[in-house]
């Protein structure tokens, strides 16, 4: 038996697969002590199935966790006090980053803090040149100093990042050791071993993120993995990263900058294999609406899209990670996006959120500003006495008087009209986040399916598509659960990297075969820890661009061996597809330049087979109608339909709305609903 939790701003959820079907729970999310709600969501999963929690966890083999709890805390601040080593010379790395800016004429945005303050930048002395040469030795009696400095300072994480560590990392790692024997117990990053890039700042940055967490991430995941344990566990904890794989919590609390992005990171490879299982179009939009974010990305062609240009915040007013990971957009666009009025009379919903505590006003636990939930009721979207099944009974006149209060009597509109309105702003938020990674990447969406999780996603779903021009619409039967469906799916898995130069036009072929012989040993090795004799997949990948570019862009590799003309021909013209497609020019007589060679190794834990989630009904519908409100025709009657007691192949219209234990589904009039012998809702929408 395997669990996946994922842990969002509002719920946790959780899918149990038992070996012959899938279960799927929710509960409350507690900020304070999210092992709180781990917790929470496994009691309530043993009270439906019958068992005591300490019987369920001890039939369990593996728990695999995507939690937010690494990128809330870089966000609240709430990081260690972490000191940041550098090369003499070069304190302002951190300050200076790559100089871009959002709107390079607006001089009244301030400059951006460091992630570190320069009162704990340290300059080492010693040099590195860009060739490995040693221009000047380590200086090892100021290290000392600064090792006696920190410890007077209180620090409680360090991170070294030094000029030039990719090429020779012996100053690095003898800063290291001398801070190990002088600093006992406090945890430490080294740039060469974390990630060896070759922009100073990004090293830098991913290395002080990964520092400042780890004190924080080893307690987290030591006390789940002790309160687990505690409570009957006795199976493999698993964390989801934000490469889109799992690792083990021991080894993510080592470098948990790979947890950045842990839960996002999974929509899309549960969207990729929905998509894929479905529908036959080539690209795929992904978008997973929980109850404090929208978040979207695309699939095409199969291929998981991947980006070092994650940020922590603003772009460029944050800070970067410096470090590949799943692309996944998100904005401040979910069921508990809070509407208000701004200074010039405008209506707008979110990015505040009212979060699981205390809520939207309608779940009547102190929550007392409108939210897009409360508009959905209000509107007839939901039943208030059908919320998870009926475990939460809403509170429909508390969602009428917030939303009368804050939007309607200010904008002097009725109730339904201002609940409308939440809607139709929260669906524009969620469709220019969609358009920034479509349009804006020169992607026609209209060409694309449009696969939906998240437990509020069904709420608008239809109408996203209908503004984006996409005519298929795939909601999975476990999309409710999205990215905990997506870690079911997931590998093992692990990446490696190393820097180095050379072009197609003088190839040097030794020297990139022996790295890319390093990179092998170090996948077959971590397989072989990790999951002995269990089969191993390496994809191997090159940071390619044109001569003078400044960026590089990540490019498959068909082998891990370049031998001979035909291969090095075969690679570069990868290189000019994979820029076409991104960027729509490419220069086939150019030569391309590689700065990287990277390997990814994956590990398949599960058996691969398809389960249908197992009916989880606390009580049936009551009522076989409903008035609920659309964009096109107002109030109308809606039929509801039991999403749990739909028959496969079963093809309705609408106006209907779909009801589980975990999701609502509205079906605008003029699209057709076909439950897939898959489970899946597939919707299709009318040309226009």
């Amino acid at each position: 038996m395997t669990f996946a939790v994922d842990t969002g701003g509002t719920f946790t959820d959780l899918i149990v697969d038992t070996g012959r079907e899938l279960r799927l729970f929710k509960a409350h999310t507690t900020p304070a002590d999210p092992v709180d709600g781990v917790l929470d969501v496994l009691e309530g999963a043993a009270h439906e199935l019958g068992v005591d929690r300490r019987t369920l966890l001890a039939g369990g083999e593996r728990f695999i966790h995507g939690t937010t709890h690494a990128i809330n805390a870089l966000v609240t601040g709430n990081t260690a006090r972490t000191a940041f080593l550098t090369t003499e010379g070069h304190p302002d790395i951190l300050l200076f980053r790559e100089g871009g800016r959002v709107q390079p004429f607006d001089f009244g945005v301030p400059y951006p803090e460091p992630l570190v303050p320069r009162a704990l930048t340290f300059e080492v002395p010693g040099r590195v040149l860009a060739d490995g040469t040693i221009h000047r030795e380590l200086d090892e009696d100021r290290v000392l100093e600064i090792a006696h400095e920190l410890r007077a300072q209180g620090v409680e994480a360090v991170a070294v990042a030094l000029l030039w560590s990719i090429v020779d990392p012996a100053h690095e790692l003898r800063v290291g050791e001398l801070l190990a024997a002088h600093l006992p117990g406090v945890p430490l990053t080294l740039s060469h071993q974390l990630n060896p890039t070759l922009r100073e700042y990004r090293r830098a940055s991913s290395t002080c993120i990964d520092a400042s967490l780890k004190p924080l991430m080893t307690t987290y995941f030591g006390s789940l993995e002790r309160r687990l344990a505690e409570a009957g566990f006795g199976g493999r904890v698993l964390i989801v990263t934000s490469q889109g794989g799992m690792l083990d919590a021991a080894e993510i609390a080592a470098a948990p900058i790979h947890s950045i992005n842990s839960g996002p990171s999974m929509a899309p490879v549960a969207g990729r294999f929905h998509a894929a299982r479905e529908h036959a179009s080539a690209t795929a939009i992904v978008a997973d609406t929980g109850g404090t974010t929208f978040d979207v990305s695309v699939v095409r062609d199969g291929l998981i899209p991947r980006t070092r240009e994650t940020w922590i915040g603003p772009k460029y007013q944050g800070h970067i990670t410096g470090f590949p990971s799943v692309d996944v957009t998100s904005v401040g666009a979910g069921g508990g996006s809070i509407a208000w009025i701004d200074e010039g009379g405008l209506l707008q919903v979110g990015p505040q959120s009212a979060g699981s505590s205390p809520g939207p006003a309608c779940y009547a636990k102190g929550g007392d500003r409108p939210t897009l939930t409360d508009a959905c009721l209000v509107l007839g979207y939901l039943d208030p006495a059908y919320f998870l099944a009926g475990a939460m009974v809403l509170d429909a006149s508390a969602a009428r008087r917030v939303i009368e209060r804050d939007v309607a009597l200010p904008l002097e509109l009725d109730v339904d009209d201002a609940a409308a309105a939440i809607v139709r702003i929260a669906t524009e938020n969620m469709v220019h986040a969609i358009e920034e990674i479509t349009v804006g990447q020169g992607l026609d969406p209209r060409n694309a399916v449009l696969v939906g999780g998240g437990g509020a996603a069904g709420l608008n779903l239809v109408a996203i598509a209908r503004r984006l021009g996409c005519r298929q619409v795939i909601i999975p039967e476990t999309g409710a659960a999205l990215s905990a469906a997506g870690a079911l799916l997931s590998d093992l898995s692990a990446d490696y990297a190393e820097t180095y130069v050379t072009d197609t036009a003088g190839f040097d072929a030794a020297g990139v075969n022996a790295v890319l012989a390093r990179l092998t040993d170090a996948c077959s090795t971590f397989a072989q820890r990790a999951a002995p004799g269990m089969p191993a997949t390496i994809d191997y990948m090159m940071e390619a661009r044109y001569p003078r570019q400044n960026w590089e862009i990540e490019v498959p590799l068909a082998r891990g061996q370049l031998d001979g003309e035909s291969h090095v021909a075969a690679l570069a013209q990868a290189f000019h597809r994979a820029h076409d497609q991104l960027f729509a020019i490419s220069e086939p007589d150019s030569a391309v330049e590689i700065v990287a060679w990277r390997a990814r190794v994956r590990v398949a834990l599960g058996d691969g087979a398809d389960r249908r989630i197992a009916p989880s009904r606390r009580h049936a519908l009551e009522r076989t109608t409903r008035r609920v409100w659309f964009e096109f025709g107002g109030w109308t009657d809606a039929e509801i339909i039991d999403f749990e007691q739909l028959a496969d192949d079963l093809t309705f219209a609408g106006p209907a709305v779909v009801e589980s234990s975990f999701t609502t589904v509205v079906v605008d009039p003029g699209v057709s609903a076909r439950r897939t012998a898959h489970g899946a809702l597939a919707l299709t929408l009318e040309e226009t």
